[in-house]
């Protein structure tokens, strides 16, 4: 088959850093909300246990660790959510339990930035929350962990320290929803494929970032993210 003739320039393919070596194509980006009890009880939301809640966010808004970040348009309350980030290395459609952490590729830590105040006023309303969670630089990763060093973790430190100071913190083992559970869930809704990242939820904490700003997120003794918010 002869090269497709694009008509205007392919864009640049996302990817992230692996630790060791390497680069991992993203192909789409899904966030779990309301996936611990004690970050969806500070929002003044309820916890579904029944299923997950996702949301998606573009593929090109990772950033690497160590890059700045601008503060982003159209908002005056930008938040932190420090999230374990799995990455999968194959898919497919109603993916059982029970085979879910074969998919997996490795493992990260990531902040899923937030325009709270966008938020704010779309759930007033009803709305989607689009402009609230899916914005440029809105997906900091860092490298990943393959699973092949270092195994499915069931639980494992979640910190999120800004100017040095603590943040957030949690354990992955109290997440409502399991790792195995948000994929075979996810995989109910969508064909997921390989290059997939999930962001899987936020402990208790979420605040502001401000201009200047600088934090540092990881995950276990496995997974560090650093970077800095700009004027």
């Amino acid at each position: 088959m002869e090269p497709m003739d694009h008509v205007i320039p392919a864009p640049p393919q996302p990817s992230v850093a692996v630790a060791g070596g390497g680069r991992f194509p993203v192909h789409r980006i899904y966030c779990v909300g309301r996936n611990f009890a004690d970050h969806a009880k500070e929002m003044g939301a309820a916890v579904d246990k029944s299923a997950p809640t996702f949301f998606m966010k573009p593929a090109d808004a990772v950033v690497a660790s160590g890059v700045a970040i601008p503060y982003p348009s159209g908002t005056e309350d930008l938040h932190h959510e420090v999230e374990l980030v799995v990455a999968l290395a194959s898919g497919g459609s109603d993916i059982d339990q029970a085979r879910a952490l074969a998919c997996v590729y490795g493992y990260g830590v990531g902040i899923d930035l937030t325009r709270r105040d966008l938020q704010a006023r779309a759930k007033q309303k009803g709305m989607p929350w689009d402009t609230a969670k899916g914005f440029d630089r809105s997906a900091p990763v860092s490298a990943l962990v393959p699973a092949a060093r270092s195994g499915h973790p069931a639980r494992g430190a979640l910190v999120l320290e800004v100017n040095g100071t603590v943040r957030q913190q949690g354990d992955i083992a109290d997440m409502v929803h399991s790792v195995p559970e948000i994929i075979a869930e996810l995989s109910k809704l969508y064909e997921l494929a390989a290059g997939d990242l999930v962001f899987c939820g936020t402990p208790a904490g979420v605040g502001p970032l401000l201009r200047g700003d600088a934090y540092r997120a990881t995950f276990a003794d496995l997974a560090v993210l650093e970077g800095r918010i700009t004027a």
